[in-house]
């Protein structure tokens, strides 16, 4: 007796459920603004009486929060740099988060070798903003720089008594990425 009270509730929820697709189908085919929506699959009926207030919850609209536009970030890199990390992050420290104009300023007149490369490629960044991004490079910030480790090249170098000694020859990769200078 128990199993057929089981079977006929088993019944009866998949028909609640089938019916519950149907009028959620019915309704987005009458509301263009649900159609750009996905349907999503009706939940499982379950025994739990709802309140007008919970069914009122329910069928009112949601609001999808507006999204926040992400900051157009122009970017630049230079790998295989033929200067140590070290040195490099030294100068790229320096000008991290200053206005291009300041940070070209500082670069030129640099006493460091890696100044030089570090340059350039800020030069390479504020082009891609002219050319790909339609952006004013005199409007820009540097929003980060990074320079990680590069392959070393090991090379040796003779020594007293027959030995030799290894020299590293670091490398490094440099990337930039500039902002507009209202965004950070």
């Amino acid at each position: 007796m128990a199993d057929e009270k089981k079977k006929t509730t088993k019944k009866a929820d998949a028909a609640k459920a089938s019916a519950e697709k149907d009028t959620a189908r019915k309704a987005a085919a009458k509301d263009p603004a649900s159609k750009a929506k996905k349907a999503q699959p009706a939940k499982k009926a379950t025994r739990k009486k709802t309140s007008a207030k919970d069914a009122a919850k329910k069928t009112a609209p949601k609001k999808e929060p507006a999204k926040p536009t992400t900051p157009i970030v122009v970017r630049a890199s230079s790998k295989y740099v033929r200067v140590a990390p070290r040195k490099a992050r030294l100068v790229a420290d320096q000008i991290r988060g200053l206005h291009i104009d300041r940070a070209r300023a500082l670069l030129q007149f640099s006493p460091r070798g890696a100044a030089q490369d570090i340059g350039k490629l800020i030069e390479s960044a504020a082009a891609n903003a002219e050319n790909n991004h339609d952006l004013v490079a005199d409007e820009m910030r540097v929003a980060e720089i990074t320079v990680d480790e590069g392959p070393t090249l090991r090379r040796f170098r003779p020594r007293a008594l027959g030995r030799a000694t290894r020299i590293n020859k670091r490398t490094s990769h440099i990337a930039v990425a500039l902002s507009p200078e209202g965004e950070l």
